[in-house]
């Protein structure tokens, strides 16, 4: 089984050591860079022997999601997983529009670090669920969604996008064509009325299409 190269960003030493620490004790993972700059890590790329980011998003300097598009730009085959407290949610769009894909609440168990890393790594998303409870929340305040029929197909397809699931495990699971879970996922974000994996998720929990665990 290969070994997923992470790199750790963040300005709060004792965390980002912390962070270190835990990741080591996973057998497959291995913290090839960490520092507290960001512009010091986007100088470093591209760098062939990384593969998975943890990016903090309230740094000196340059913030995460500037930190996020600079890194993309250089290396746009980096997986990169915010790292937050639930102050910075304010800040969601921004870190969805500049690419991460995934957040992951600070005080996250090894458990669930070491299943969002290994999501992500492998093409999907990953959100903590207080980020999706939250989400979800904020969605019932500030925003009016209208529910659209969903096909059963279509309700399958949703299910196994807000699990995660890439494009070909979805095609595997349901025994259909890339192509026809394309589709199906293109006409799921016209009726959803969404941009993205992440509002998609947050759409399906407000409208009782997907259950938080």
């Amino acid at each position: 089984m290969e070994t997923i190269r992470i790199a750790v960003i963040d300005d709060h030493n004792i965390f980002r050591e912390g962070i270190r620490l835990v990741l080591e004790q996973i057998n497959r993972f291995e913290v090839v860079f960490d520092t507290c700059n960001a512009f010091e890590f986007i100088e470093s790329l591209p760098r062939p022997d990384l593969d998975v980011v943890l990016m903090d998003y309230n740094m000196p300097q340059i913030n995460g999601d500037e930190a996020t598009r600079a890194a993309l730009t250089i290396q746009p085959e980096l997986k990169i997983i915010a790292l937050t407290m639930f102050s910075d949610l304010t800040h969601y769009s921004q870190m969805m529009d500049a690419g991460v894909q995934g957040f992951v609440i600070k005080k996250a168990s090894k458990n669930e670090l070491q299943n969002a890393i290994e999501t992500v790594y492998y093409g999907g998303h990953y959100f903590s669920q207080e980020i999706l409870q939250k989400l979800a929340l904020q969605a019932v305040h500030n925003r009016s969604f209208y529910q659209k029929q969903l096909t059963e197909r279509e309700k399958e397809i949703l299910q196994l996008i807000c699990e995660g699931k890439t494009t070909s495990e979805i095609a595997d699971t349901l025994y259909i064509s890339v192509k026809t879970v394309e589709t199906h996922r293109t006409n799921i974000f016209k009726k959803a009325e969404v941009r993205n994996v992440a509002e998609l998720v947050v759409w399906a929990v407000k409208n009782n299409f997907f259950e938080i665990q």
